[in-house]
């Protein structure tokens, strides 16, 4: 696999491995892309759907921080529930979860508010029980797909190994919100309904295929060992790790802050859609909320386009100016997109210019993992993420507030200044991995 990865220089080099693949490699990824549809296609557009069940921008908020929340520990459980009884029966029950979560969203928008008579149950709060179960499925942990990546590729060659995972896994990123697009291209309602309905179907079709295809007797939930481990492995952690955490941990909750309310300034603030005319197609008119589907597309195509020959660059430059160039991206976009001019050619390229911060993924996930022990991928990884999400879950509740109670314009500009403070910090005290120095 080394030689086969060491060859991945675009795009179309990883679609053709893909179909080369192991069987059982083959149905995690068919699994994957799957769920990263179902996930992608709903997502990234619940704001606004929590918005027409009646929230507020703080609300909003709250349900990022919950995001947050998941994120931090349910990996942990994940692994748990993977290591006591193994990765078919384990998926399969992460697999069901996300698709009763993708149901929950879907019954909310039937559910009228119930009065309780202390408090009133609003529509929007099923949007949140949702979550809990909509990422069931990724809830096995990300340290073990770490591993196995650093298992299977020579050092030098680490971020184009994870350029190929991570181009295949983010198709679906690409066509999730095009379908969305074409679905609410009058407005959101009713057409994010059919929406949520995919998202239950391909939810429901990759647990089917995954419970009935998987054979593999092993369980990758083993590689991160839990809470115990974590202070000895944190003070373990390889001498680069511990400034890319710092700065990592900056950048998240600057973009942690106003992630969610980025379809709320292009739907609520702007209020701009898209008018084209297309030949054999005719006028074309898209609502915004349609209109922001087609800027995420815009986003992954420049990540798809770009994350493999990046992490080809990285090997003659170095990790740390590409993932410094991915910190960047995400601190300085808030403030380019709030105060951003309502014209849908400029918004269209700064979401091209956003696409960039994927593009220092795979350079990043290499410095994660690279320093690591070869049997310690897993623990290393699992550390770090659990600390810096820990350290990220108030991120939304901060946004929300700012948003709500003092100004969208107030939550953005605060969130680009925490995020360039990370990427100031990272390019003073960042290390470089010795694979590629």
């Amino acid at each position: 696999m080394a030689e086969t990865q060491g060859e991945t220089t675009g795009p179309a080099d990883v679609y053709r491995q893909f179909f080369s693949l192991e069987r059982d490699v083959l149905v995690l990824s068919l699994a994957m892309f799957a769920f990263s549809l179902g996930f992608q296609m709903t997502n990234r557009f619940l704001p606004d759907y929590l918005v027409f069940l009646g929230a507020t921008g703080f609300v909003v908020g709250l349900y990022a921080t919950l995001g947050n929340v998941i994120g931090a520990v349910f990996p942990y459980y994940g692994g748990v529930v993977s290591d006591r009884f193994g990765s078919r029966l384990s998926l399969t029950l992460f697999g069901l979860l996300s698709t009763l979560g993708f149901g929950i969203w879907l019954a909310g928008a039937f559910v009228p508010a119930i009065d309780l008579g202390v408090i009133v149950v609003e529509p929007w709060i099923w949007v949140f029980v949702g979550l809990l179960f909509a990422q069931g499925w990724k809830s096995f942990g990300v340290g073990a797909t770490y591993a196995i990546v650093k298992q299977s590729v020579p050092p030098d060659r680490l971020a184009r190994g994870f350029a190929s995972t991570e181009t295949f896994r983010r198709s679906a990123f690409l066509l999730a919100p095009l379908i969305v697009a074409v679905l609410v291209a009058d407005s959101l309602m009713p057409g994010f309904l059919f929406v949520l309905a995919i998202a239950v179907v391909f939810g429901a079709l990759g647990t089917l295929a995954q419970h009935f295809l998987y054979e593999a007797e092993d369980t990758i939930g083993k590689e991160f060992e839990g809470f115990g481990q974590i202070r000895s492995d944190l003070r373990a952690m390889p001498a680069p790790l511990r400034p890319l955490l710092v700065a990592d941990t900056f950048v998240r909750f600057a973009n942690g802050m106003v992630y969610v309310f980025f379809i709320l300034v292009i739907t609520q603030l702007m209020g701009i859609g898209l008018s084209i005319t297309l030949p054999f197609v005719g006028a074309i008119s898209l609502s915004p909320a349609a209109f922001f589907g087609v800027l995420l597309a815009v986003e992954m195509f420049v990540a798809l386009v770009t994350m493999a020959p990046t992490a080809k660059v990285a090997e003659y430059t170095g990790l740390k100016p590409v993932v410094g160039l991915g910190f960047f991206v995400y601190a300085i976009f808030p403030v380019l997109l709030i105060f951003a001019p309502e014209n849908a050619t400029m918004l269209v390229l700064l979401f091209a210019f956003s696409g960039l911060r994927f593009a220092g993924l795979p350079a990043h996930k290499a410095l994660v993992v690279g320093p690591a022990e070869q049997d310690a991928g897993g623990r290393v990884t699992g550390s770090y993420y659990f600390l810096r999400n820990l350290i990220v879950i108030p991120s939304g509740a901060l946004g929300g507030l700012l948003w709500e109670f003092a100004s969208p314009e107030l939550s953005f500009v605060v969130a680009s200044v925490i995020g360039m403070v990370g990427v100031g910090y990272f390019a003073l005290f960042g290390q470089e991995f010795e694979a590629y120095a």
